[in-house]
């Protein structure tokens, strides 16, 4: 216990520092992904507090950060529109933005039973190739949202391909462009540099301070900052990041706002959105967990989500899951413990409160060359020289992920790529059933049966038994086989029914108990074609799960 403390207290400082990084890139970002789902900034920044807050204290990975989330916001937009379009005409103010927090409470329950139910272990069914897909196309998604905070290079009218020459004067003339390209380059060779000399400081924390000490003390006017994208952001109103504490939405519980018709737009974006928040968050731990070379507890995780949202919800952020790109930015810069996130949290509702003037000077290059770097950091460059090493199904998995997941989003590329492992894996096995044939001197046949037996191998399975031509007593043995579900117990009763309507004696050994069980009760006169013995199998049968 002592030495425990001690390890903690050691990294508190690391913990500190890379919290406050941390923080300094949730700025933009949840500001960012509040104009993508169409709600005002402060609630994307209340969103990231809360979010961050109550995961890093109850949630199941210490030093993981939660926070609001692209993935997520691009499903909210569409619902945030939905409410503001039935306000039009029930006369409510800001109806999406109600609907949005009602259905953070839904979203909130159904992530907080999941954890109660222990879903989180379901993340272990998710392969390898599926992993290194997802972490390929989060990264190539971040870097290519950064690449929308650099300054239009050139007039839509002049084309790189039709009008190069004109292109490229463009460019060399874009003082701004070739600025914040400068800015950004500048800061990833800090961070690249600084490791090199020493590995106290937090090379992101640093990089940031150095290029926003260079643009506000060298009075550099044409470069982007967190003040001018927020007006970008909101068409030029200027609102600023000053706010107070987050405050308690009584609105909500309007009698108007629960109506049965609302609930019904609102519950299939809860369901999708609890099932993007949790995939998100669980192969984020699993990352976390490579990467510390420790474990997180999965469902204790899906608590603390469920809990964060429902927080959310009542108290008006938009809500969010665990973020990979601010996740290893904290554990780069030595964010091991919960002290990193809290500190995270805190500081970032310090700057809502008293710190707003000085973040939004903070030039919006230096933190495009923070996610630049982290881009590089994530993404899994290994993959490129596996690809031509690995099975062709799980090299064609990756790329599947990897595309999916920068077209659709993270929920859609994770259930793909585990369905197609499944069908593979299902495909490979069907092939495996054979079966040995003897006959013994008393001139009776058994067929010996090798490999796993289910819905993918019976009809190789049924084809190996000859019931016209067989003697009278047969004898299946099922010893070096495993009878894995309810459709392989079915192709062993209806073979016994075959055999019996042939007139002959068919004897089946090695059957779990389970298979007995299930066979006898079907059946009662198969107990006499069941043989016990002292070595049969011990194991279960999976039946449909959709009795």
């Amino acid at each position: 216990m002592t030495e425990f403390i001690r390890k903690r207290a050691a990294n508190a400082k690391n913990d500190i520092l890379s919290g406050l990084t941390v923080a300094l890139a949730l700025v933009p970002e949840a500001v960012a992904f509040a104009f993508v789902a169409g709600v005002p900034p402060m609630v994307g920044l209340y969103g990231a507090f809360m979010m961050g807050l109550i995961t890093a204290i109850f949630g199941g990975r210490p030093g993981m950060i939660s926070g609001a989330t692209g993935a997520m916001a691009v499903v909210m937009v569409a619902l945030v529109a939905k409410g503001n379009e039935l306000g039009l005409e029930t006369g409510i103010e800001d109806q999406g933005l109600m609907f949005l927090f009602i259905t953070l409470l839904m979203v909130g329950v159904i992530q907080a039973a999941a954890g109660a139910f222990k879903l989180g272990k379901f993340v272990r069914l998710i392969p390898h190739p599926v992993m290194m897909g997802f972490v390929n196309g989060l990264a190539i998604v971040i870097f290519m949202s950064q690449l929308e905070m650099f300054p239009t290079i050139a007039p839509e009218e002049i084309s790189f391909w039709s009008n190069t020459g004109e292109w490229l004067n463009s460019l060399f003339n874009n003082t701004s462009f070739l600025l914040m390209l400068g800015l950004v380059g500048l800061t990833m060779l800090i961070m690249w540099g600084l490791p090199k000399l020493t590995k106290k400081l937090p090379e992101a924390l640093i990089a940031i301070i150095v290029v926003s000490a260079i643009v506000i003390l060298g009075n550099i006017d044409d470069v982007a900052t967190v003040k001018s994208f927020i007006v970008e952001g909101s068409n030029g109103e200027s609102t600023g990041l000053k706010g107070g504490l987050p405050t308690f939405q009584s609105g909500i519980f309007s009698a108007e706002l629960w109506s049965w018709s609302n609930l019904w737009i609102m519950m299939p974006y809860a369901f999708i959105l609890a099932a993007i928040g949790l995939i998100e968050s669980l192969m984020t731990l699993n990352l976390v967990d490579e990467l510390t070379e420790t474990r997180g507890y999965g469902n204790r995780e899906c608590l603390a989500q469920g809990g964060a949202n429902i927080l959310n919800g009542l108290f008006g952020g938009m809500g969010g899951c665990a973020m990979i790109g601010q996740s290893i930015i904290n554990i780069k810069g030595g964010g091991r413990g919960r002290l990193s996130g809290i500190v995270a949290a805190v500081a970032l509702l310090c700057f809502i409160l008293f710190a707003s003037g000085l973040i939004e000077q903070v030039p919006i290059a230096a933190l495009v060359g923070v996610m630049f770097m982290v881009v590089i950091g994530t993404f899994a460059w290994s993959s490129f020289r596996i690809l031509n090493k690995i099975p062709i199904s799980d090299a064609i998995v990756l790329i599947a992920v990897s595309l999916i997941t920068v077209w659709k989003d993270l929920a859609v590329a994770v259930i793909a790529g585990v369905i197609i492992s499944a069908l593979v894996f299902s495909w490979e096995n069907a092939k495996r059933i054979r079966a040995r044939k003897k006959v013994l001197e008393d001139g009776t046949k058994v067929y010996e049966i090798f490999g796993p037996l289910f819905f993918g191998s019976i009809q190789a399975f049924n084809s190996k038994f000859d019931v016209k031509n067989d003697p009278d007593i047969v004898v299946i043995d099922f010893m070096e086989s495993r009878v894995s579900d309810h459709s392989a117990l079915e192709a062993i009763f209806n073979l016994t029914q075959k055999y019996e309507a042939a007139g002959k004696q068919l004897r089946i050994k090695h059957l779990s108990e389970d298979c007995k069980a299930l066979m006898i009760k079907a059946s009662p006169k198969l107990a006499n074609v069941i043989e016990d013995a002292v070595d049969d199998p011990r194991y279960y049968v999976m039946m449909d799960l959709q009795k």
